[in-house]
């Protein structure tokens, strides 16, 4: 094959490619990259509706916090961390966790100058649904957001 049936077929199988990537139904290659430029032009809107959402969701929120939950053999490791005192935020977050179906088999909380808690979740017997480290995060982020509500902290 020459180097310009190479180069053909290379550009070809991109133009397949691109088609495939941007759901495009065009057979020529200006409507291809037209497609694509839709689609990219599409991506961009979403990355800044997004960006928007996270503007608006952090103004709402602005107390600095750190959540993260880790994945152990039979549970889940929570640890919650904000930079102020929350009065009451503890029983929101162990309502959660009750509404999850996961035992608190340890934990231990600091709600001096700021608030820690580090607890070790397992799922009981009762709960036939599986859940995973994300729907624990979010739970525990909805909690804290619900809680911020209530006690007036935005």
């Amino acid at each position: 094959m020459s180097s310009r049936g190479r180069k053909k077929a290379a550009v070809h199988q991109r133009l397949k490619q691109l088609r495939s990537v941007t759901n495009s139904t065009a057979v020529n290659k200006t409507s291809i990259i037209v497609d694509a430029s839709r689609y990219i032009e599409e991506l961009k809107e979403k990355v800044e509706r997004l960006n928007q959402e996270i503007g608006t969701s952090s103004q709402n929120n602005p107390l600095p916090m750190q959540v993260t939950v880790e994945t152990l053999e039979k549970g889940f490791l929570i640890n919650v961390f904000l930079e102020k005192n929350c009065p009451g935020l503890l029983v929101s977050i162990l309502e959660t966790f009750e509404e999850l179906g996961l035992d608190v088999l340890d934990a231990r909380v600091s709600c001096e100058e700021n608030f820690q808690l580090e607890a070790i979740g397992g799922e009981n017997q009762d709960n036939a649904e599986g859940i995973d480290a994300q729907m624990v995060k979010q739970a525990v982020l909805q909690a804290i957001s619900k809680w911020s509500g209530n006690s007036g902290q935005n």
